[in-house]
């Protein structure tokens, strides 16, 4: 069941309420008895684990994409150039 956070308008507390998606949502304030309460939309702690997931999924800080940073370094040139030797030489 997911937790809601609600707040009061009048009196300012904040509460979290564990709830089902069924159920109404709160109207009436626990502390001051007032119809002043609002769901708190929160954002949900993600965590990305593993190698991948930076580098593949967020942009360069020079707003270069994926691309231009394998033929910046040079990557799939140095790649292509041993293979390409070795094979001429045998």
């Amino acid at each position: 069941m997911p937790i809601y956070t609600y707040r009061c308008d009048h009196c300012g507390v904040q509460f979290e309420r564990q709830q089902k998606f069924s159920d109404p949502p709160l109207t009436r304030c626990p502390e001051c008895g007032k119809k002043s309460l609002h769901k708190v939309y929160t954002p949900v702690g993600i965590v990305f684990k593993g190698s991948g997931f930076y580098a593949t999924d967020h942009r360069s800080p020079s707003g270069q994409g994926r691309s231009g940073r394998n033929g910046k370094n040079g990557e799939s040139g140095k790649a292509s150039s041993p293979s390409s030797s070795s094979s001429g030489d045998e």
